[in-house]
């Protein structure tokens, strides 16, 4: 058997032997030219990057190439966005060119519940697969620790305010903030998907502990910290925005900030070693960055901006990747990540599967892949009955398609290939991306690593010639509710929005307010569907979006408006990831990781 053969091993098994003969933290820094004084040692393996130090010695180095991973919408297990990225570093490295490129760091969540972790998969992994998939560098940590702080500085503040009166309260140097317990619009994060915290109630007891009020916990990356940790720009910025984070509301209905309460800068302290990306490598040894998480069905889904610098100095071709579908992780790439970092990109790659399209075949009778349940059988084999599914699903890349073109972005296709997939099912979906205008390649990088990417690899630097006419879907002074219904009409494909009542009162409220035009406009929606409706698969037409409130994010200068039903904090399935994740107590590894 080869070293490496990912139909008969499991993706931790392949990252064990690739391991043992991977390029040490300092071997790698010196092979990128990266000085002693930019490294930041984390054991031998991995470390972080100085990125202040390494920016400003590059600043006047040409941008490399700037391409970005996205994907159909997924299947409940996703298509293969990571390990595209993965397999087309590796491409790209056979054909001897200077390529990186960064990733998200996983949730906990997902890690242990039915995705798997975020390492991409087959020979297409980035390693080392057990630290990337177990906390990494600590940033989760500090983002929760940071989260966490917040609530606290509210929670003491509310019941030393009921306890105290204001003589007592200036005393201590403090003044009342008059905080009303029912308007909180932040909860408690933790990084598992633990559906029996979505609602809790806290401060039972005496007045010592704590006031009486009903709270929530959300998932870790869903937290508006880790936002900012994606879009900041300077040490500076971050500070400022973590200052700028709504916690709660006055009785008066007045946003109470982080800096109202005088936690921001403490919680900048527990930010700080998280500033700075962390050096990793694929399977085969090419350099890969891994910073910042956020989820895109209920975030920015994307990695950081500051690593993206990083690596444009670095690297001659630079991939990034955008959360889940095109619908959310790339229009938030296109309208939220490029507005805010003033980079431009060059190519966008779409991450296409047979298995998802055929998925996506409803109309032609695809059999449902519930979340948490084994995918059907008839999915991984090629018939007259599947092949209609097909034909009917690929529409789904082509809306995609569409949409990545509307930026001025060159699309060039990736069908992430298996080993079970036809020659015929492979021609469907290139004829009908071919007929958009779309590059399309066959890549069988999760078998075959990167010799198996290589027509994908000679397409996007083919792509990369072409001169992108990038262009915003919105400007800045389009109104909310405007902008709300252009991203509904031509990214999802939808007829128009409906607004609750309580959506309204709130949208206007920001319209009348020329300070939230430079806020972002950040759709959360569910990633399973074009729709607001996880169920609703293919490429749905005649459908209407609702939206029933908006979130505000003051620091990460988001506004959010919320479609359908949608929860920060998701469940764990009956049949969860920890239950095969183990470890060998002899060479004291971690197996069952995927």
């Amino acid at each position: 058997m080869a070293k490496y053969d990912p139909v008969k091993q499991k993706d931790w098994q392949i990252a064990e032997i690739a391991e043992a003969e991977m390029i040490p933290f300092d071997a790698m820094c010196d092979k990128l030219e990266i000085p002693k004084d930019e490294r930041i040692p984390h054991g031998q393996k991995i470390g972080r990057v100085d990125y202040m130090k390494c920016l400003n010695r590059l600043k006047s180095k040409p941008d490399g190439k700037y391409i970005e991973v996205t994907a159909i919408t997924p299947t409940p297990l996703g298509e293969g966005k990571s390990t595209t990225s993965m397999g087309l570093i590796e491409g790209l490295g056979k054909r001897k060119v200077n390529v990186g490129g960064c990733i998200r760091q996983p949730s906990g969540g997902p890690t242990m519940n039915v995705k798997g972790t975020a390492a991409g998969g087959g020979i297409s992994l980035l390693i080392p697969m057990t630290e990337f998939s177990l906390g990494l560098t600590g940033d989760i940590n500090n983002i929760m620790n940071a989260h966490n702080l917040a609530m606290v500085a509210a929670t003491s503040r509310l019941q030393h305010e009921f306890n105290y009166s204001n003589e007592q309260l200036a005393k201590r140097n403090l003044k009342r903030l008059d905080i009303n317990p029912k308007n909180f619009e932040m909860g408690w994060i933790m990084d598992f998907c633990a559906q029996a915290l979505r609602h809790i109630t806290i401060g039972r007891g005496g007045k010592m502990d704590g006031f009486l009020m009903d709270s929530s916990f959300g998932i870790a990356v869903s937290s508006e910290v880790m936002a900012i940790l994606s879009v900041f720009t300077s040490l500076e910025d971050l500070r400022t925005r973590l200052n700028n984070m709504v916690v709660c509301y006055d009785r008066a209905g007045n946003p109470i900030t982080t800096g109202d309460l005088e936690v921001g800068n403490a919680m900048t302290a527990w930010m700080l070693p998280s500033i700075n990306p962390t050096l990793m490598q694929t399977v085969e040894g090419q350099p890969c960055f891994v910073h910042a998480g956020p989820f895109a069905n209920i975030a920015v889904g994307q990695s950081s901006i500051v690593a993206d610098q990083i690596g444009l100095k670095l690297f001659d071709y630079h991939i990034t990747e955008s959360g889940f579908g095109a619908d959310i992780g790339f229009e938030k790439f296109w309208n939220v990540k490029c507005r805010f970092s003033g980079l431009i990109p060059n190519v966008s790659v779409l991450t296409a599967t047979v298995r998802g399209l055929k998925h996506h075949g409803v109309k032609a009778g695809a059999l449902p892949c519930p979340p948490g349940k084994p995918v059907p059988k008839e999915y991984f084999s090629a018939g007259k009955e599947t092949m209609k599914w097909l034909e009917e699903g690929v529409e789904n890349a082509v809306h995609h398609v569409r949409s990545i073109k509307k930026a001025g972005i060159n699309p060039v296709v990736c069908i992430n290939s298996f080993h079970f997939d036809s020659d015929e099912e492979h021609a469907v979906i290139r004829r009908a991306c071919e007929a958009e205008g779309a590059r399309v390649a066959v890549s069988k990088h999760w078998q075959f690593g990167g010799e198996g990417a290589l027509e994908f690899a000679d397409a996007v630097m083919d792509a990369c010639k072409d001169k992108p006419q990038f262009k915003f879907l919105y400007p800045n002074e389009m109104p909310l509710r405007q902008r709300v219904e252009m991203i509904a009409k031509e990214v999802y494909g939808a007829d128009g929005v409906d607004f609750a009542p309580e959506a309204v009162a709130k949208a206007k409220k920001f319209e009348a307010d020329p300070k939230y035009n430079e806020y972002a406009t950040m759709m959360v929606k569910t990633h399973l569907s074009l729709t607001a409706d996880p169920t609703k698969k293919g490429t749905p037409k005649g459908w209407r979006l609702p939206v029933r409130d908006f979130l505000v994010y003051g620091g990460a200068k988001f506004i959010c408006p919320v479609c359908g039903a949608i929860s920060l904090m998701p469940g764990t399935g009956s049949d969860p990831a920890f239950r095969r994740v183990d470890v060998d107590v002899k060479k004291g590894t971690v197996t069952g990781l995927f």
